[in-house]
């Protein structure tokens, strides 16, 4: 059995805007940087076999004072990225709407087989996702590893454990920086945790991750 900690990374000030992110490498704002030093505190002293984490900047420091706090290194993978985005990103949805009407539909529908242009379909982004989180398990049988990523990627995960539809609706919560952990063992996931954000009550956590709003 390997444990996975999986963590969405502290706020960006893109996030704030509600602009969308996809493969932009947007840095923490001070509240996201904040809440990556809390996390960090609560994990101190926690025995963990290995942290991943997309290569993005914002996933990267979040990662590092956690990398810290349980004194291991950290290993980037791109297929921890976000969903790529293509044309719609570093838009906010009011200019994507009149730029890129049609992407910004597929955006919104969430048709989970078509391609958003310049970037990928969430077919795709769940599927990366979750080979290579089933990869990392595989080389940590019987370990307890942190993953820190995205929040398209959080849903892809959470959904593949659960066994629910891509396209299904969503009413899970997808913290910046809570603590979600998954269970995989002999190819069977499984949600231990989902949502813990008791470091973050005086700081705070953007929860959503919407194509309506993001």
């Amino acid at each position: 059995m390997t444990e996975l900690i999986v963590i969405r990374h502290g706020e960006t000030e893109w996030n704030a805007e509600g602009r969308i992110q996809g493969h932009q490498d947007v840095l923490l704002n001070e509240r996201g940087q904040s809440q990556a030093d809390a996390l960090a505190r609560r994990l101190k002293g926690e025995s963990v076999d290995a942290i991943y984490c997309s290569d993005l900047r914002r996933a990267m420091q979040t990662a590092e004072p956690i990398a810290e706090a349980v004194k291991s290194s950290i290993a980037a993978d791109h297929r921890l990225r976000e969903w790529k985005l293509g044309v719609l990103e570093g838009l906010v949805p009011t200019e994507a709407k009149v730029q890129e009407p049609e992407a910004y539909r597929i955006y919104f529908e969430r048709d989970p087989e078509v391609e958003v242009p310049g970037g990928e379909s969430i077919r795709c982004r769940s599927e990366r996702a979750t080979v290579c989180v089933q990869e990392i398990a595989n080389e940590w049988p019987n370990g307890r590893v942190i993953v820190v990523t995205h929040g398209g990627i959080l849903d892809d995960l959470y959904r593949f454990a659960k066994g629910i539809d891509l396209d299904a609706e969503r009413d899970w919560k997808l913290y910046n920086c809570g603590i979600n952990t998954l269970r995989i063992e002999d190819g069977r996931w499984s949600i231990e945790r989902w949502g813990d954000i008791e470091h973050l009550r005086k700081i705070g956590s953007m929860a959503d991750w919407d194509p309506s709003i993001r």
